[in-house]
């Protein structure tokens, strides 16, 4: 019976280990990652990315290629047909 409970101990306390050096690290990882966003010079920096691409983007003469525009232009009106429809 000891020897049972001694695997049984050793066993779980391997399974411990091995969660932690898996998942563990990762969620670390990735918690490391959350504060990195959350403070607030890192938030300005991305806010200011932000205000950079729209810049750039209200510069150029046409956002879409005409493919683009094409397919867009068939989805919405698709959109606007299935909502007509359902009225």
């Amino acid at each position: 019976m000891k020897i049972f409970f001694y695997k049984t101990l050793l066993v779980f306390f391997l399974i411990f280990v091995l969660f932690h050096l898996t998942f563990g690290a990762k969620l670390r990882e990735i918690e490391g990652r959350l504060e990195y966003f959350k403070s607030k010079k890192n938030i300005e920096i991305t806010k200011n990315k932000i205000r950079d691409e729209l810049r750039n983007a209200v510069e150029k003469e046409n956002y879409l290629t005409k493919e683009d525009a094409q397919l867009i232009n068939e989805f919405v009106n698709k959109l606007k047909k299935e909502l007509s429809d359902q009225n």
